[in-house]
């Protein structure tokens, strides 16, 4: 009689090759509960739909709420949202290079609310 452990192990590794013989590797659950065979691999098949279900933490939210925090100090409260939300985003994504000559482009076509008078 072939004990539980090792027909779950057993049936991990059918479940390997068969993914290393698919011609598109899945690369994400759902793709992976798609071709499993529900009678071939009961117990991949509950994984899978377990890992389906679970909630896939962001931390993006997080740090957008940490920045904040930082961002918008007793001293910018009166800032408008939408240039909250610029900066905000500025100092999350940091990785991202800005283009200076782009962005004196894209302020120079808006209209002024003030003439500037030379």
């Amino acid at each position: 009689m072939v004990s539980n452990d090792s027909l779950v192990l057993v049936e991990l590794t059918l479940w390997q090759s068969k993914i290393q013989r698919c011609e598109k590797i899945p690369n994400n659950g759902l793709k992976a509960l798609d071709i499993c065979n529900k009678e071939i691999y009961p117990n991949n098949f509950v994984l899978l739909k377990v890992l389906c279900t679970l909630p896939v933490p962001t931390s993006s939210n997080e740090r957008m709420f940490s920045t904040l925090k930082i961002v918008k100090t007793y001293l910018r409260n009166t800032m408008s949202k939408n240039r909250l939300n610029g900066l905000a985003i500025l100092v999350v994504h940091k990785n991202i290079t800005i283009d200076l000559e782009e962005v004196i482009n894209e302020l120079a076509l808006k209209p002024r609310k003030v003439d500037l008078l030379l």
